[in-house]
C-alpha cells in the first residue's frame, strides 16, 4: 500500500502501471532529443532582439552568449554532461520537469497552477436535475476508464503520427501527495487489485462519501447513479468540517496538515480512500449563470461576500488529477491537478464523455436487479489542530481567490473566416494578443518586461510534455508597430503580418520537436523562482549540470536573458466544442493568463486572468479592438479606431 507521508519513494514514478496498449509506445516512439547547443543560441540570441530596452542591452547580452557558448565557454562542458545524462537515461527531462515545474512548487496549487474546463449544458433528452447532470459524468467518466485500462483507447496523434499516451496512466485511481520535504509526489491505486477499486469519492456540503461506481465489474447504470447521488444531496443537509480546504494551502503547509490527519488510523483510511478513488465529484452549493460566474466558481470556487473564507473550496481535494464540479443549477466542469499530465488528456476524455452524453444512443446502462449499496460517509475526526488549520486555510484560500481579476471575450468571428484568409488561426489569435498587449504598454508609458509563453507539445517522443513557443518576434514587432503607424499602407500592414505569421509558425513547428530553447537552456525563469538554492543542487538542462561549487555563467544573470523568460504573458490554448469556459491563473504578478480558442468556426474564445491590480478590463478591452482591426485589415476595410 502505497505511504501517506515520509519521504517521496524513489519509484513512485514507475508505481503507476502502463496502459495496455500503448506500452508499445516506449519502443516505438523517438526520444526526446538533447538539442544542438549552437542552434539553442541562436533562437535564443534572435528571442531577445524585440525584448531588449536598447542596442546596447542586446548586444551585451549577445557577447555573453557568445562566451558561453564558445570552444572555451561552459556551455560545451555542460552539453557533454547534458548529452551524457540522456545516454543514461529514457528521457533526460523528466524528472526535473517534474520537480522544478510542478511537484517542487510550493505555492497553493489553486489559481497558480490548476486548470479548469467549464461545460455545455446537459443535453435535453437527459433529466436537468444536478443528481442526474452529475450521474452522467460518473457513468461517462467510469466507461472512459474501463476502455482505457481495458486497451480500447486509440492514441492521440497528428497527420506526423501518433503521440505519446504516458500520462494517461495518471488519470485515474491517482491523487497527488503533499511532501514533507520539499518535493510532492503522486500515488497510483491502479496496480493494486483492491475490491473496490472503481469507487468516486462524492463532496456534498463538505461531507466526503465514497460511492461504489463499479460492483462485480459492472458499472452502475445513470439511474443508479443518480439514485445514489441523490441520496447524497438529500443526507446532507448541513456543513459539515471544510477539510478539503487544506489541500488549496501551500503545500508545505498542506503536507503537515496532511501528516497530522494522517496519525490518525481513521482519517488515514480514509485519506487512502480519496487517494485511491477513480475520480472526485464535488457538488457546490453555487449557481453561476454567466460565463465569468462560471469560470470563477470552477477555478476557485464561490466567493461569498459574507464571510472572509472560501466555502467552495472546502467542498473539494484538488490534489485530485480529476476532479468534476456540479453546481446547484446542473452548471459543470471540471478542475484538474497538473503535475503528471497536462490539459489535453483530461479535454479529450471530457470531450469523449460529453459527446456519448449528447447522444440519445449511448448506453446508460441497465439497473442490476440486486440495489447496490448505499454511499458510505467518509466523516474525518477533526480535532483542534486541524480545525484551527482547516480556518487558517480557508481563509488565505479566500485571500488568493479575491486578489484575482477575470475576464472574457468571444468574437464575432472564428476559424471559418480566419481561414478563409489563409492564415494559421493560432498564429491569428497570437497576433490578437500581441498587439492588444502592445496598445495597453503604450497607453500606459511601460516597456515590455517579459516574453510571451504559449505551449507546445512534445508528445510525438516518448513521454514528451511541452516546450515553449517563444512568440515575441522581430517580425510580430514589426507588424504590431505598423498597425498604429499611420505612414504604413493596409499592403505593407498585411505584408508584415504574414511575416510575423510565418515566423510564429516556424517556432511552433522548432517547439513541437524539440528545438525550443527553455527546456535546453533552463535558467532562472520565474516559472522557477520558488527556490533557487534547490534548482542550484538538484539540477535541469543545461544551467542544472552545473556541478556544486561550479561558478554560474554570467548568461544566467543577464537582465535581458531573465526579462525573456518572465512570462507576463502565459498562453496557451485548447479545444472542445463542449467548453464555453476554461482558464488558469497568471504566472507572474505583473502577468496575463491568455486561454483561448480557436476551433469554433463563428467566435475566438478568450479567458484573461490576472491579478487585481492589473489592468485586466483594459486589456481584455484591446483584445477585441485587436480582433476587430486584425480583420478589418485582411477583409480591406478601414481600420477601426475604437
Amino acid at each position: 500500500m502505497p505511504s501517506l507521508t515520509g519521504p517521496r519513494p524513489a519509484d513512485w514514478k514507475v508505481a503507476a502501471p502502463p496502459i495496455p496498449n500503448f506500452a508499445p509506445q516506449h519502443d516505438s516512439l523517438p526520444r526526446l532529443p538533447v538539442p544542438n547547443l549552437a542552434a539553442t543560441l541562436d533562437r535564443l540570441k534572435t528571442s531577445l532582439l524585440p525584448l531588449a530596452h536598447s542596442e546596447a542591452e542586446f548586444t551585451d547580452a549577445a557577447k555573453k552568449i557568445d562566451a558561453f557558448g564558445s570552444h572555451a565557454g561552459p556551455g560545451n562542458l555542460l552539453q557533454s554532461r547534458l548529452l551524457q545524462r540522456a545516454n543514461e537515461r529514457e528521457h533526460w527531462l523528466e524528472e526535473w520537469w517534474d520537480n522544478l515545474g510542478y511537484l517542487g512548487y510550493r505555492d497553493p496549487v489553486v489559481v497558480n497552477v490548476s486548470y479548469y474546463y467549464g461545460f455545455d449544458g446537459q443535453p435535453a433528452h437527459l433529466s436537468q436535475s444536478p443528481a442526474a447532470r452529475a450521474a452522467g459524468l460518473a457513468r461517462g467518466a467510469l466507461v472512459f476508464r474501463q476502455k482505457l485500462l481495458s486497451g480500447q483507447v486509440s492514441p492521440d496523434g497528428t497527420k506526423e503520427g501518433q503521440l505519446c499516451m504516458d500520462t494517461y496512466r495518471w488519470m485515474f485511481d491517482c491523487c497527488r501527495i503533499p511532501g514533507l520535504h520539499g518535493l510532492d509526489w503522486s500515488v497510483s491505486h491502479a496496480g493494486f487489485q483492491a475490491d473496490d477499486l472503481g469507487h468516486i469519492i462524492v463532496v456534498r456540503r463538505n461531507r466526503f462519501w465514497k460511492l461504489k461506481g463499479i460492483i462485480n465489474g459492472q458499472i452502475l447504470s445513470m439511474t443508479e447513479l443518480e439514485k445514489q447521488i441523490q441520496h447524497i444531496y438529500d443526507s446532507t443537509t448541513e456543513e459539515y468540517p471544510g477539510v478539503g480546504v487544506l489541500t488549496a494551502s501551500n503545500r508545505d503547509v498542506w503536507a503537515k496538515d496532511h501528516a497530522h490527519l494522517a496519525t490518525n488510523p481513521h482519517n488515514a483510511s480514509i485519506l487512502r480512500t480519496i487517494h485511491s478513488s477513480a475520480f472526485l465529484i464535488s457538488l457546490d452549493t453555487d449557481t453561476p449563470s454567466s460565463p465569468i460566474g462560471h469560470s470563477r466558481s470552477l477555478w476557485h470556487g464561490s466567493l461569498s461576500p459574507s464571510t472572509s473564507d472560501a466555502p467552495g473550496l472546502k467542498n473539494r481535494w484538488v490534489d485530485k488529477p480529476v476532479e468534476f464540479i456540479v453546481f446547484d443549477n446542473a452548471c459543470a466542469g471540471l478542475l484538474g491537478e497538473h503535475s503528471t499530465m497536462d490539459g489535453t488528456p483530461t479535454a479529450r476524455m471530457c470531450d469523449e464523455v460529453l459527446d456519448w452524453l449528447a447522444d440519445p444512443a449511448f448506453d446508460l446502462g441497465t439497473p442490476s436487479v440486486i440495489p447496490p449499496p448505499e454511499p458510505e460517509p467518509l466523516d474525518f475526526v477533526v480535532d483542534d489542530t486541524t480545525r484551527t488549520a482547516i480556518d487558517k486555510a480557508s481563509k488565505a484560500a479566500y485571500e488568493l481567490a479575491d486578489s484575482q481579476s477575470l475576464s472574457y471575450h468571444l468574437t464575432s468571428y472564428g476559424k471559418a473566416a480566419i481561414k478563409a484568409f489563409r492564415v494559421s488561426p493560432d498564429s491569428w489569435a497570437q497576433m490578437i494578443i500581441q498587439l492588444a498587449y502592445a496598445r495597453l504598454l503604450r497607453a500606459r508609458g511601460l516597456n515590455r518586461e517579459g516574453g510571451t509563453y504559449e505551449a507546445a507539445t512534445t508528445r510525438r517522443y516518448w513521454k514528451g510534455r511541452t516546450e515553449t513557443i517563444r512568440v515575441v518576434t522581430s517580425q510580430s514587432d514589426a507588424f504590431v508597430s505598423a498597425m498604429d503607424d499611420p505612414h504604413v499602407n493596409c499592403e505593407d500592414r498585411k505584408q508584415l503580418f504574414d511575416a510575423a505569421a510565418k515566423a510564429h509558425i516556424a517556432l511552433a513547428k522548432a517547439a513541437g520537436t524539440g528545438e525550443g530553447v527553455d527546456r535546453h537552456m533552463l535558467g532562472e525563469s520565474p516559472l522557477f523562482s520558488w527556490n533557487v538554492s534547490y534548482m542550484l543542487t538538484s539540477k535541469p538542462g543545461l544551467k542544472l549540470c552545473l556541478k556544486e561549487g561550479e561558478p554560474v555563467p554570467e548568461l544566467y544573470n543577464d537582465a535581458l536573458y531573465k526579462r525573456s523568460g518572465n512570462w507576463v504573458l502565459s498562453t496557451s490554448a485548447i479545444f472542445s466544442d463542449h467548453f464555453p469556459v476554461y482558464g488558469w491563473g497568471e504566472v507572474v504578478p505583473e502577468g496575463f493568463g491568455v486561454a483561448y480558442m480557436t476551433g469554433y468556426d463563428g467566435r475566438l474564445q478568450y479567458t484573461i486572468t490576472s491579478r487585481k491590480e492589473m489592468p485586466n478590463q483594459e486589456f481584455t478591452d484591446e483584445i477585441a479592438r485587436a480582433a476587430v482591426d486584425l480583420y478589418d485589415l485582411h477583409a480591406g476595410q478601414p481600420k477601426s479606431m475604437l
